[in-house]
């Protein structure tokens, strides 16, 4: 009987601020990829990247709220058909900019990565079938954040972590943005950290971790390591267990 090797896999929900804060940052890039490349020279080690929106999500969504919007308007004088958004069609636009985003990743990386983006984390993933070392991700369905994705990816491939590499260094009490006197919390529970964002996620909310995630997480025992993802040797000491600058929520 063939006895399976034992890899050890993490997941990292790549923020579209970091690859795309408003231009694709060809810079970052190049060196997120030289970091992966070295971190995957241990033959053991497995990764799955989840790619978010960024800033083209965010103008897609916009364009099409202000279409909306004039359309209403153009009635009072024209007669057409309004344009009638729902919370549905915002998603699915997130959605395809995740995709498009991580199609991009797909080919910086395309001689380790597995050929195609993977869409539904609940699709069963072999590493031993894919025979590649880095699998890259993307949003799947409306009301399904990249944080979810990434949770239910770590939780069928037992991966005890999630590297969250965002736009922010750390959790903190309350909204820095709003509260100056807001104090970065290097380590919280996942008890606490439900208390601080509440259990309800919607598209597009700032909590630094999707409370439907974090449900899952919890239950699972997989803990998040909140980060800024341009950070890479912070990123670098994550990965590798070590000591990071950021938050480690569980």
């Amino acid at each position: 009987m063939a006895i399976k090797k034992k890899f050890k896999t993490t997941i990292i929900s790549l923020g579209g601020s970091i690859i795309i804060p408003d231009r694709v940052d060809v810079s970052f890039l190049k060196e997120f990829r030289s970091l992966i490349l070295g971190y995957l020279k241990d033959e053991k080690r497995r990764l799955v990247l989840v790619c978010g929106g960024g800033r083209i999500c965010r103008e897609y969504q916009e364009a099409v709220q202000q279409l909306a919007a004039q359309q209403s308007t153009a009635q009072q004088f024209v007669q057409l058909p309004s344009i009638k958004l729902s919370s549905d069609d915002l998603d699915w636009i997130g959605i395809m900019s995740t995709r498009l985003n991580a199609e991009l990743i797909r080919v910086l990386f395309k001689d380790i990565a597995y050929e195609r983006v993977i869409y539904n984390p609940e699709e069963k993933l072999d590493w031993m079938m894919v025979k590649k070392q880095l699998v890259i991700a993307a949003g799947y369905t409306p009301g399904w954040s990249t944080d979810y994705d990434a949770v239910l990816l770590a939780k069928q491939l037992k991966a005890g972590m999630v590297i969250n590499a965002s736009n922010i260094d750390y959790v903190y009490d309350q909204d820095p943005r709003k509260f100056k006197e807001a104090k970065k919390l290097e380590r919280i529970s996942w008890v606490g950290y439900k208390k601080l964002i509440g259990g309800k996620f919607t598209p597009g909310m700032h909590a630094p971790f999707d409370p439907i995630a974090s449900k899952i997480a919890s239950q699972e025992g997989i803990k998040v390591a909140v980060l800024h993802g341009k950070n890479l040797e912070n990123m670098k000491k994550a990965l590798l267990g070590k000591k990071f600058k950021g938050t480690l929520i569980g």
